[in-house]
């Protein structure tokens, strides 16, 4: 049995779900989420839990039992907490600030980078060198981070680039310069 999958998921007060076949919607003080999952996994709500099950000890409902069991956990944690990816930019000139819904940064080459904010994520600068994603959906937030981190990915030699906060880059020697004859 999956350690992960077999837990049932507690729905804090505060938070609506409804379980329709395999198409679960979540409703909290954050917003709403609705996603459909695999046909094969049984989805119920019992009082105040959710309890996800597999019909059979397939490796393919295996897999698929603690993957959904999770992705429910995370529609409820993301309605009442939220999510959010903190990023740091490193490197001389190199910044990034808050110009209404655009972030605009600074990252080296001659013309700024602008990225807008997308749909269902909050982008916030609290100071010049770091940016923080906020959304309800734990995806959505992860992928918006990584397109940000991609505009200058932090570099092996300076460390210069946008890097998650606490990602350590794994530096290389520079390049030794040749020997005497």
């Amino acid at each position: 049995m999956s350690r992960i999958g077999k837990k049932p998921i507690v729905v804090p007060a505060g938070v609506d779900v409804k379980v329709d076949g395999t198409t679960v919607t979540v409703k909290g003080p954050k917003g709403t989420l609705t996603n459909t999952f695999n046909s094969d996994m049984i989805i119920k709500h019992e009082g105040n839990e959710i309890i996800v099950d597999r019909p059979s000890e397939n490796k393919t409902h295996k897999s698929l039992h603690g993957l959904t069991r999770t992705l429910i956990n995370n529609m409820v944690e993301g309605v009442t907490n939220g999510f959010s990816k903190s990023l740091d930019i490193e490197g001389i000139g190199y910044r990034a600030a808050k110009q209404g819904k655009n972030l605009v940064m600074n990252l080296g080459y001659s013309h700024q980078v602008i990225v807008p904010e997308a749909d269902g994520i909050t982008i916030e600068v609290p100071n010049a060198t770091n940016i923080v994603v906020h959304g309800i959906d734990k995806q959505k937030v992860g992928q918006f981070a990584a397109e940000i981190r991609e505009k200058r990915l932090p570099e092996p030699y300076k460390g210069k680039g946008i890097r998650y906060t606490g990602e350590r880059i794994i530096r290389k020697e520079g390049k030794a310069g040749k020997g005497k004859k």
